[in-house]
């Protein structure tokens, strides 16, 4: 449930959590997973599909993404910037910025753009996930990224369990040494709340994680991109 308090701005859920009112409704679970997928494809992999323009770092005009998501889904007529910059406002992972009237995904795509991200306060130990399988060649070879532009690192252990969870496998956790890879001159780049981009991580920054990943929750499957 997406809704907005007047006094402390979007949020999602049944009432603000500052104050405990209701608010305004925007929209529905089901309306928001919806307009969540579309806009997690436009603006990560096809903003030619909606007829949408991109520039090279990424940003699509608000308006002109409303009216192609309105032309193209007629179940989302109702559709409104307003609603495009409350999800971006309250995604919990922070996979989106909004600047005025543009937005872009800030990690994720399978298209060449140039993420003018925060490259400062880059936490000294990075997480990432691996299959059983992959572990050795990764060891040897290093990070590379494969259907994204980027590798995509945990800011936690947990953040990195959940992200290997979600691709149907039960991880084993690389810690990745951030600080020295840095100074070595590999550029990290921060892309949302606990997620953070970089072309490539050499092997001789990483190491198998002493902690061993928890199970998944009962009944837990493959989900969407992160």
């Amino acid at each position: 449930m997406l809704r907005e308090c007047k006094s402390h701005g979007y949020f999602r859920g049944d009432v603000c959590q500052e104050c405990g009112e209701e608010g305004k409704f925007l929209m529905n679970e089901h309306e928001l997973n919806r307009c969540g997928r579309i806009m997690a494809g436009v603006l990560r992999h096809f903003p030619e599909k909606f007829g949408v323009e991109m520039d090279e770092h990424g940003w699509v005009d608000v308006q002109d993404l409303v009216m192609q998501i309105r032309r193209q889904k007629d179940k989302l007529h109702w559709l409104k910037p307003h609603h495009v910059e409350a999800i971006v406002l309250t995604d919990p992972k922070g996979r989106y910025q909004y600047d005025k009237d543009r937005v872009r995904a800030t990690y994720g795509h399978s298209l060449e753009v140039d993420l003018d991200l925060p490259t400062d306060d880059i936490p000294d130990t990075l997480y990432y996930p691996v299959a059983e399988e992959e572990l050795d060649v990764v060891l040897e070879r290093g990070l590379q990224p494969t259907e994204r532009k980027s590798v995509h690192l945990s800011a936690t252990f947990m953040n990195a369990v959940e992200a290997g969870q979600r691709r149907g496998a039960q991880p084993i956790i690389l810690e990745v040494d951030a600080k020295r890879a840095i100074s070595d001159g590999v550029v990290i780049k921060q892309a949302g709340k606990t997620v953070y981009i970089t072309d490539s991580i050499p092997s001789k920054f990483l190491q198998q994680s002493a902690q061993a990943a928890p199970p998944p929750p009962a009944g837990e499957g493959r989900a969407d991109d992160e």
